[in-house]
């Protein structure tokens, strides 16, 4: 029976990402499910969007572990609804900002984010505190480019990003870049290319791609998060949900 990673897009714009984005890392044993928000924001740029997006976060989150997803991925670099949904799930919950960052810090001294606008910074910065590693990000940079528009002009995020994360080396003394927006899936090639064709041979992260991997590393290792931590909401009444 396979594993199946139950991804998340905490939005409600079709298209932004489908299963074929995942499909190089499914195989005879990982099987990938997908779900959008019915109700929420179009896209997730500021501490605004992300608290329109979490009721049905959670609300999908339960309806994927009842139809027998092994893990969760929520798909934004917001981590929306990740601490609320481990409360009222029995299977693994992962963040890619939570995710990447752990990781990063642990493939150099120093990491940098790169994201799309000033609103997100705020969110990245409070991320960062809230996970314990604030004295390892070195900075964030934007480059200015709204998520929905990511898409649309490819290419120029790419050598966007790619100018950017030169600058978070030289000037930040970054040793590792996270591309701070699931919406940059794909990315990392150009980037390492430009990078390592200024000499700098620096790790580059997709958030996707190590979560959904990481997902499946938790299912493979029977590792799920601590219910002491994230103990199961009591029974209260709750008016519109």
């Amino acid at each position: 029976m396979s594993i199946v990673i139950h991804i998340i897009t905490p939005i409600i714009t079709k298209g932004i990402r489908t299963l074929d984005d995942v499909a190089e890392y499914a195989s005879d044993e990982v099987e990938f499910r997908h779900s959008l928000l019915d109700k929420g924001p179009s896209s997730i740029e500021c501490e605004y969007d992300e608290a329109l997006a979490v009721p049905d976060t959670i609300k999908k989150a339960i309806e994927a572990e009842k139809a027998g997803a092994d893990a969760i991925v929520i798909d934004c670099m917001g981590d929306p609804g990740v601490k609320a949904v481990r409360e009222v799930v029995s299977i693994p919950v992962l963040g890619p900002a939570e995710t990447s960052m752990h990781v990063a810090a642990m493939l150099g001294q120093k990491f940098t984010v790169v994201t799309v606008l000033d609103g997100v910074v705020p969110m990245i910065h409070n991320l960062a505190k809230v996970y314990g590693i604030t004295e390892k990000m070195a900075s964030i940079r934007v480059i200015n480019l709204p998520v929905l528009e990511i898409e649309k002009n490819f290419e120029k995020a790419q050598r966007m990003l790619a100018q950017a994360s030169l600058a978070a080396i030289k000037e930040d003394d970054a040793d590792v870049i996270i591309l701070g927006c699931t919406g940059f899936l794909g990315c990392v090639e150009k980037i390492t290319e430009l990078l390592m064709s200024n000499g700098r041979d620096i790790p580059v992260i997709d958030p996707i791609p190590l979560t959904v991997m990481a997902a499946v590393t938790l299912v493979k290792t029977g590792l799920r998060h601590s219910k002491k931590t994230y103990a199961p909401p009591r029974d209260k009444v709750i008016v519109g949900y």
